[in-house]
């Protein structure tokens, strides 16, 4: 979901607070509030449930699996782009998946979707959280059906009879921790962090610090509400000087910088944005103020970012730099890049272009290497 799509439409409601009697530090002061929206916008979708689009009965249709929700605009991008190739994409949401009429074979790549007959090439899973489901996670009904679709969605992107995007859903095990020490061992420098649920008593790297999330940076407590958990100033009368936090947070040393970016790499090509704006939450919050210009990128951090993704098995990644003292410092990958925002804001479709010209490629090498097989059904 791009932040183009995420901005503010609603106050958040006040925390409860924790069991410790407060309320968690990244809870307070946090306005951003929206509603993702559950209306389906595929292109290919549409098209085929229209009966728009001639199909070749009783064989089994080769095609790109994506594991998303409705809200992913970068894969409503995707989907037009395959459909000019004249390559099926197939999607599975979070916030749609109850009640549909899917059966997966274990000894074949085969899915039965509704009347379709397809045969997934390679896989995509993006933003298929389980939060997303639109269960009651509090009954038994609702835990049963997330527990089921999060152990099926985790079988499907780890299959290896077909291709996958990111390495078998890299982002699951790459937290931001694990990161930082791979990104101070590629040579790029990283800030001074702690992990604790004391940050009144936390000053990594001096006496200014940012307090972080260690997970995602939306928190979504029920389908479809979704409430931002964006970096903050330390500040003592938030965090107490003793008082103990629910969950263990990121405090990170304040780093004076003057510039940011976020880098995209794409199949080991590398998409620069330039990115100026006043605070970390600002990009959300406010997206209409901040500045993003199309940049180039240095060959020494750009072999960096890109050895980065080869260890990590990531194909199409977003990095956050922030340029100090003529050095840049490592943020953090996002494995869910959405991309579509920085382009609509520099007035480039390169992202764009260069990920559905990935994909296509990717689709014809294992689509050729498949086709052998397929006679066998």
């Amino acid at each position: 979901m791009s932040a183009a799509e995420n901005r503010p439409a609603d106050r958040a409601e006040p925390a409860a607070p924790s069991a410790l009697g407060r309320t968690p530090v990244l809870l307070q002061g946090q306005d951003y509030f929206v509603r993702a929206p559950s209306t389906p916008l595929d292109f290919q979708e549409r098209m085929y449930r229209a009966g728009m689009v001639d199909e070749r009965p009783g064989e089994p249709a080769p095609c790109v699996l994506v594991l998303s929700r409705a809200a992913d605009v970068e894969m409503n991008g995707l989907s037009v782009a395959l459909a000019e190739s004249d390559v099926r994409m197939m999607r599975i949401d979070a916030d749609r998946c109850l009640d549909l009429p899917l059966t997966i074979y274990t000894d074949t790549p085969l899915i039965e979707f509704e009347r379709w007959l397809l045969r997934p090439v390679l896989i995509w899973r993006r933003h298929f959280d389980m939060t997303a489901v639109p269960v009651e996670p509090g009954t038994v009904h609702g835990a049963y059906v997330r527990e089921q679709w999060s152990a099926v969605a985790n079988w499907l992107t780890g299959r290896e009879d077909w291709g996958r995007v990111n390495a078998a859903r890299a982002g699951e095990r790459l937290d931001r921790l694990t990161q930082q020490r791979d990104a101070a061992a590629a040579g790029l420098r990283v800030p001074r962090t702690a992990v604790t649920t004391m940050p009144g008593r936390s000053r990594p790297g001096g006496s200014r610090c940012i307090v972080k999330t260690a997970g995602h940076h939306l928190l979504e407590p029920e389908p479809g509400a979704l409430r931002g958990l964006f970096p903050q100033p330390f500040d003592i009368r938030r965090t107490g000087g003793e008082a103990r936090e629910p969950a263990p947070v990121l405090v990170q040393q304040y780093l004076e910088s003057d510039g940011e970016l976020r880098v995209f790499v794409v199949g080991g090509r590398t998409i620069a944005f330039r990115v100026d704006k006043l605070d970390p939450a600002q990009l959300w919050v406010d997206p209409e103020s901040v500045a993003v210009e199309r940049v180039e990128l240095a060959d020494p951090l750009a072999d960096k970012l890109v050895g980065l993704c080869e260890r990590w098995g990531l194909d199409v990644a977003g990095f956050d730099l922030l340029r100090v003292d003529d050095d840049w410092v490592f943020l953090e990958v996002n494995v869910n890049c959405d991309w579509q925002w920085f382009e609509q804001r520099a007035e480039s479709s390169e992202v764009s272009e260069a990920v559905h010209a990935w994909v296509r490629s990717r689709f014809d090498e294992l689509a050729a290497s498949a086709a052998g097989e397929w006679s066998a059904w």
